[in-house]
């Protein structure tokens, strides 16, 4: 199998689980299906989450230990989760949206590179021109407002609407709006960049994974420790 067909794949297998993993949260949030099956894939992102941060951590104890605590925490208050699926999913729309609210937000204190700018250099180097900076920066921007926007209708939606309404905003609906947002986001580029100061997708995934491998060599060599 050839590099291009294995990408294919892979592009292809994330889809799939995407919209299973959309699906499934929609009916668990619903309450349709076993609300220990439910609760469990609601809980499911966090664990790995937890687990992914304490394996940066380089410590082989706190990595086992922290595991261990979070499994006996949720033993522990299994009957209270299992009868919150709803709220576990909520939290976890919210939590996910307010990090990533964050994580573009604050690139825009200061007088650093925005966070779109600095991916912008990984494609140009160092020769941005002053209206590709500010373009990128906007974006970055208009990603921040996106994100703390749909936290916000997420929020009304649970506290006001019906669970199976909230759950097709949060559940199958915020695919397809990041969807619309990086594709009303490539017709303005259109509009307001030159041709050659607007990269191509796979220029933008090739800068993307140029980034990850310089951000984890020594943290793949290391691992965690005793």
């Amino acid at each position: 199998m050839n590099l291009g067909w294995a990408q294919a794949w892979r592009v292809g297998a994330t889809v799939i689980l995407i919209i299973c993993w959309a699906v499934a949260a929609h009916l668990g949030s619903a309450g349709v299906g076993s609300i220990d099956l439910n609760a469990a894939v609601a809980l499911t992102p966090a664990l790995v989450a937890l687990a992914v941060l304490l394996w940066q951590a380089r410590s082989r104890w706190l990595f086992c230990a922290g595991l261990f605590g979070a499994v006996a925490a949720i033993w522990a208050l299994w009957p209270q989760l299992r009868q919150n699926v709803s709220l576990l999913y909520y939290l976890q729309h919210l939590g996910s949206h307010l990090a990533l609210a964050v994580i573009f937000g604050r690139t825009l204190r200061g007088d650093g590179d925005a966070l779109i700018t600095s991916m912008a250099r990984f494609i140009y180097g160092d020769a941005l021109s002053t209206r590709k900076v500010r373009y990128t920066r906007q974006v970055t921007l208009a990603w921040t407002v996106f994100f703390v926007a749909n936290a916000l209708v997420s929020t009304g939606l649970y506290l006001w609407a019906s669970a199976a309404v909230w759950s097709v905003h949060a559940n199958l609906l915020t695919g397809p709006l990041m969807g619309l947002m990086f594709l009303g986001e490539h017709l303005i580029r259109l509009r307001v960049l030159p041709p050659h100061e607007r990269p191509s997708v796979a220029e933008v995934v090739r800068a993307y994974r140029r980034r990850v491998h310089q951000a984890t060599p020594a943290r793949r060599s290391v691992g965690p420790e005793a």
